[in-house]
């Protein structure tokens, strides 16, 4: 694309496999800003591919829209470290969670018991079942 050339909000959709809606979406909460023509119709500068491609980087991190606002409204995004740092923790937290549920899943593809019979998911059933108020009132 030469830097002289516009998308229409359709060319810059289809670019990148989006339906026009979600960059209508995007505009309304601030992430992009196409320049107008004659007419109000939309159009999209290089500098837009840049940020579609920054927003859905964005999203596949994890980030929420808001988050991503906050992040690329900043004139540097570092100034949002401690957003940051909190999407870094949770990011650890998801991970934690799917690397236990992936362990669990290829213990029961090799375990000889059914599901309920064996003593690695029963330990697995156990540790998830909240402790009753008879059980609180016990350890107290």
């Amino acid at each position: 694309m030469k830097s002289s050339e516009e998308l229409t909000i359709g060319e810059l959709a289809d670019r990148f496999g989006l339906a026009t809606h979600v960059l209508r979406h995007w505009e309304s909460m601030g992430l992009i800003e196409p320049a107008r023509r004659a007419g109000g119709q939309r159009r999209y500068g290089p500098d837009a591919l840049v940020r579609v491609a920054l927003i859905l980087m964005g999203k596949e991190a994890g980030l929420g829209l808001r988050e991503l606002s906050a992040v690329l409204s900043a004139p540097d995004p570092m100034d949002h470290r401690d957003l940051l740092r909190r999407h870094v923790v949770e990011l650890e937290q998801r991970i934690a969670q799917a690397h236990a549920a992936k362990e669990l899943i290829e213990h029961a593809l090799t375990c000889p018991h059914r599901f309920a019979d064996c003593p690695h998911a029963h330990e697995q059933i156990t540790a998830r079942i909240p402790a009753g108020r008879s059980d609180r009132a016990a350890d107290a």
